[in-house]
């Protein structure tokens, strides 16, 4: 049987983590898959916010002889503060550096386009060894997105949308992020964002948050702790340390599902979406001055709406989704990135224990996967968690703030990140027998 051809769209990073272990498969190099990663940015995605790896994810780093490359490219987080609008710290939980116990901020925090870096260089070093060995390796095609999608049962018919070439592949896999246009293609528009008036879920659950990131020099107050401000009106900045250490990155967001603005505004570009936040944190004090200056001169902006995927399979035909594109469960559940790693590794295994029979492959990766997404999308604090964390008025605020501070002074905080922390170090990491890779280090 002729090796299988896959098409990946995205290369984040779930899409090179699913090829490289695809190519560790221990099949011959002239047998293993024939692999294309689509993306639609120019090149390499090298840009992106905070984020970590966790219990499982760092497994699956091992298993890619990446740790080391990884553990030199963290940011150093020693864990969150909660301050006030002096800069007073009420609570303040570090990290487990052991990884045993999983807490707000993990053993290995990470800028998310360093990270891609690094998976993209592991695919290209694997992808050259198995060319010097007789096989296929692994086709980039930047700068392009998938145009149209259509399937036969037996193939997977596509369009590259800026080129217009058609090509045809036995596997198309969905790795490009919460607004998947794969998602959309394969599974169609009709239950995208809306929730029926039978009560049926919608696909894409919005949790009336809306974010941005972006990078800025590194001020006097900034430490390598992430120091997390709250202010009335359900505002929030959070300040974290970032590789370069020069530099220092804010997440900061604001939750409201009465302003058309937010959702308006996603598609209006970065000025726009600039000046939305500018207005309504101009008067949230601590720091919200400085923050908004820089972020005017940020050129690595990005903005977006926080949301979880939910959907009762992964997979139509010949069509699968990984990562955020089949199951997202958003940045405030600490585990999108382990959840990436983790189901790359788990579709790999299942493709070639069931080499010769797609759906047989794609109901191995399901079941591999469906607990603990589950898990990791039951927030700790239940659906209304980003209202919970981020308080409407100044009473509100205070509240949170004195609760924080009597779990930290009590001591109560290792017990809660014991209990409620994020589900990562429960996540079984099964040996389908691929190769390990060498350790590696740029």
């Amino acid at each position: 049987m002729a090796p299988l051809s896959i098409l990946i769209v995205g290369s984040g990073i779930a899409g090179p983590t699913l090829a490289s272990f695809l190519l560790l498969s221990p099949l011959p190099p002239h047998e293993l898959p024939h692999i294309t990663i689509l993306e639609r940015s120019p090149g390499p995605r090298v840009q992106g916010q905070n984020v970590d790896i966790r219990g499982a994810g760092m497994a699956v780093i091992r298993k890619l002889g990446l740790e080391a490359a990884v553990r030199a490219a963290t940011t150093g987080e020693e864990g969150v503060q909660f301050v006030d609008e002096r800069n007073r710290v009420w609570a303040a939980f570090a990290a487990d550096k052991s990884g045993r116990v999983q807490t707000g901020t993990s053993d290995v925090e990470i800028l998310r386009g360093p990270l891609a870096k690094i998976l993209w260089r592991r695919n290209m070093a694997l992808s050259e060894e198995v060319e010097r060995e007789g096989g296929v390796g692994v086709e980039y095609v930047f700068d392009e997105y998938l145009g149209s999608l259509e399937q036969d049962g037996g193939k997977c018919h596509v369009r590259f949308g800026k080129s217009g070439k058609r090509r045809s592949f036995d596997i198309v896999v969905g790795a490009d992020g919460l607004q998947s246009r794969t998602r959309r293609q394969a599974f169609g528009d009709a239950d995208e964002n809306v929730r029926g008036d039978d009560g049926g879920k919608e696909r894409v659950k919005r949790l009336g948050m809306y974010g941005a990131f972006f990078s800025m020099p590194k001020g006097e107050t900034d430490t390598m702790w992430k120091r997390w401000f709250t202010a009335p009106r359900r505002r929030v900045i959070m300040v974290r340390p970032h590789q370069d250490k020069d530099k220092s990155t804010v997440f900061m967001w604001v939750v409201n599902e009465q302003d058309p603005r937010f959702r308006f505004v996603a598609t209006q570009g970065v000025d726009a979406q600039k000046a939305l936040l500018a207005e309504y944190f101009v008067d949230a004090g601590w720091e919200s001055g400085r923050i908004i200056e820089e972020m005017a001169m940020a050129d690595d902006f990005y903005y977006d709406m926080v949301a979880q995927v939910h959907m009762d399979k992964w997979s139509e035909e010949r069509v699968v989704l990984l990562g955020d594109a089949g199951y997202c469960a958003s940045p405030i559940s600490g585990m999108g990135t382990t959840l990436a790693l983790v189901g790359a590794y788990n579709l790999a295994g299942a493709l070639i224990q069931h080499p010769d029979d797609i759906p047989a492959a794609f109901a191995a990766y399901e079941t591999s996967m469906r607990h603990v997404v589950s898990k990791a999308q039951n927030l700790p604090l239940g659906p209304r968690q980003p209202y919970l964390i981020s308080p409407e008025t100044a009473y509100g605020v205070w509240k949170m703030r004195t609760a924080f501070a009597f779990v930290y002074w009590t001591g109560l905080a290792k017990v809660m990140f014991m209990l409620k922390g994020p589900p990562a170090n429960a996540v079984p990491v099964e040996d389908y027998g691929f190769k390990q890779a060498a350790e590696w280090c740029e």
